[in-house]
Order: structure tokens, then C-alpha cells, then sequence
């Protein structure tokens, strides 16, 4: 992995990010923003006025857990009609999250597609109780263990630091189906698209890259 260290200009929201590489430069100035405490949008109602009118352009969208302590908009320092938020438990992909993905895509024209993990990701270390005791939840609970169980398996459910790596696993399994979903794969090879993986640090607020 790779620690961020992201140089450039702010961008404005309106569509002036393009590519791939430019909307991940301003996510991670913005998360260097947010580390260091020098943030520059306050979401403020200002802001939300002035992208009422015309066509939302926003330069990615993220991928992100319901863990309450990751706001996605905050720790990447972004405004009103910035980025695409969705988040499901440990950012599992199901039909309503890739749907929504290559809506921004395809319809938004969004150059960038990140899928954000996060320490001590309670769904991840729900699914290792759940492999380590054998008893899986019922209802669509379960859908989310049985989604992320396969990272958890690939890393091993004794190993010492199962949770963390098993996190990092999910996260890049997540990319790797979002880059072969058959409405993304042809834009991602054409280099209009990227998608990448990244892991939050809430007691420090980083963001790393896979």
C-alpha cells in the first residue's frame, strides 16, 4: 500500500474533472485537507444553493460503509456536488449499489469509482465471530456475512489480525468485481473510468490506497 501524499489544485464542483487521475488527485488533496485540519468546504447552505440549479457533474463516486464514524463527504473534504455517495454495510455490493455505480458512470460521467474500507469495520468482525462460532445470522443480515466471508476465508478466521487484513481483502475483491461488472469493464480498459481501493484510519482520519 501506498500512504497518500496528493499535490494540486482544488477543484471546484461543475464538472471541470474529467479523468480518472484528476478526480483522485482532488480526493486525496482533500483527505490531506481534512487530516491536517485546514478543511475548506464547511457544508454550509450557501453551498447546496449554489448547485441547486443545472446539471449535477460530480468527479467520482464512493463506496463506503454505514459505520457513522466515516462521513464520506467530511474526510475526503468535499462539497455540494462533489462526489456520489453510497454506502452499504462494509460497502457490499449488491443490484442497488452497482446500479447506482454505473448510473454515475454512464450518466453522470463520473471519471472515478472508489470503494473505501475502514478499521475495525464492525461487519467484517461480525463475519468472523460468525465463521469462528459456525452459527450464521438469519435474514438479510446473513446476505452481508455470506458477501464478506470469502475475504475472511481467503485470510484465514485465526489468524491474529484477520480483521484488518480481511478488511483490505474485501476492499480489493470489491474493486476487482466493480472492474469486471460488464457495464464498467469496457470504460475502465478505454482508461475513461478507474476504479480503485482505499482503507479509512478513524483514530487518524488517513486514507491509505491498496
Amino acid at each position: 500500500m501506498s500512504s497518500l501524499s496528493p499535490t494540486g489544485a482544488v477543484a471546484p464542483p461543475g464538472g471541470t474533472i474529467h479523468r480518472p487521475a484528476a478526480a483522485l488527485a482532488e480526493l486525496l488533496a482533500g483527505n490531506r485537507r481534512f487530516v491536517s485540519r485546514q478543511p475548506i468546504h464547511g457544508h454550509d447552505v450557501t453551498a447546496a444553493a449554489a448547485t441547486a440549479s443545472g446539471d449535477q457533474r460530480p468527479h467520482a463516486v464512493v463506496i463506503g460503509c454505514i459505520d457513522s464514524r466515516v462521513p464520506l463527504e467530511a474526510i475526503f473534504d468535499q462539497t455540494f456536488g462533489s462526489i456520489c455517495v453510497v454506502r452499504s454495510g462494509a460497502h457490499v455490493l449488491d443490484h442497488a449499489v452497482i446500479g447506482s455505480v454505473e448510473f454515475a458512470v454512464h450518466q453522470l460521467n463520473v471519471p472515478l469509482v472508489v470503494v473505501l474500507g475502514h478499521e475495525r469495520c464492525g461487519a467484517v468482525t461480525s463475519t468472523v465471530e460468525a465463521l469462528r462460532n459456525g452459527q450464521r445470522p438469519g435474514g438479510s443480515l446473513a446476505y452481508l456475512v455470506n458477501q464478506i466471508a470469502p475475504a475472511v476465508a481467503e485470510v484465514g478466521v485465526h489468524d491474529p489480525q484477520v480483521v484488518p487484513l480481511a478488511t483490505r481483502r474485501h476492499t480489493a475483491r470489491s474493486v476487482a468485481a466493480l472492474r469486471a461488472e460488464e457495464k464498467l469493464v469496457g470504460p475502465v480498459a478505454a482508461g475513461e473510468v478507474d476504479v480503485v481501493g482505499a482503507i479509512y484510519d478513524l483514530a487518524s482520519g488517513e486514507v491509505t490506497l491498496l
